[in-house]
């Protein structure tokens, strides 16, 4: 899914290319995408972009009129630039955005439909779609421990949640836990002041980091490889490879289709993590240290 850096950088590239234009028409391909009704869409064509916005994961186009058209592209929704008037692909084309400049694409791969597009009317209407999680990049380390321990979650689920942190998703949540040499399974009301100032810190530089480097990678052109698998992570998406810091290798839990990774030794104090399906199957083998699982392999670490 696309996250706080990867929407800043589809931002950039949309504000050369529609900011100021008008729309002209909009092709809907997918009959599970729009999710509202009224207004309905055809108020939003023949009307200038006035701004382009982020809203949690979602992007706001702002049209003249006081129309918003927010497009959440969920897991595997993407955006694609063509020249004007380009086909909706027969495969996984959503919706066609029509602009004199060129046509923006929405496709979205495999064939459950997730992403979604809203048009409302007004900021109040607009706000009803923001989940309301904190801007980590705009939060002082007050605002940033208020809400992380307002409820005692693991601090996976935390920086996760969109109703605590905005932007953050699987891929930087496993990046950020890792710079910050904390678990992915420790408690948000069992961490000490200093650990969640590291957290808050660490939170930023990813954030911060990954955004100007995709900035410096997509250049001017249109992002067409948003992934939540980067060369160059520490963590996600490298079970079994070296963790960059210790060489350890990378492990991973799965739950719910959702995976997270990390490095015992660097975040757990060397303790593997129970993964929910291996553990059943396990049960009391299931080994409680790297050691002993690079032991069973028959591997040395």
């Amino acid at each position: 899914m696309p996250e706080l850096p990867d929407i800043r950088v589809y931002l950039d590239a949309l504000a050369p290319r529609i900011q100021g234009r008008v729309l002209q028409r909009i092709r809907i391909g997918g009959p599970s995408l729009l999710r509202t009704a009224e207004p309905p869409i055809h108020e939003s064509e023949a009307k200038k972009v006035v701004g382009l916005r982020r809203l949690g994961k979602r992007i706001v186009i702002a049209l003249e009129g006081g129309l918003f058209l927010v497009v959440h592209l969920m897991i595997a929704g993407r955006f694609r630039w063509r020249p004007a008037g380009a086909a909706l692909p027969r495969r996984g084309g959503l919706a066609a955005f029509d602009f004199e400049t060129g046509t923006l694409l929405l496709t979205e791969a495999g064939t459950r439909r997730r992403a979604s597009l809203h048009l409302v009317r007004g900021e109040d209407a607009l706000a009803a779609l923001d989940p309301g999680g904190l801007e980590v990049l705009d939060a002082d380390a007050r605002s940033f421990r208020s809400r992380l321990v307002q409820a005692n979650h693991t601090l996976k689920r935390a920086l996760t949640d969109p109703h605590l942190f905005s932007g953050i998703g699987n891929a930087y949540s496993d990046e950020i836990l890792h710079r910050a040499r904390l678990s992915p399974v420790q408690l948000t009301q069992k961490l000490t002041d200093a650990e969640i100032r590291t957290l808050h810190a660490a939170a930023r530089e990813i954030l911060l980091e990954w955004t100007e480097r995709l900035r410096r990678e997509t250049g001017d052109a249109f992002p067409e490889t948003v992934t939540a698998f980067r060369e160059g992570m520490a963590v996600h998406g490298r079970h079994r490879e070296p963790c960059p810091t210790c060489g350890a290798p990378v492990q991973r839990i799965v739950y719910a289709r959702r995976e997270t990774n990390y490095c015992a030794p660097c975040q757990t104090g060397g303790k593997l993590l129970a993964d929910r399906a291996l553990s059943r199957l396990l049960k009391r083998d299931w080994p409680r240290s790297l050691e002993e699982l690079e032991t069973r392999r028959g591997s040395p670490r």
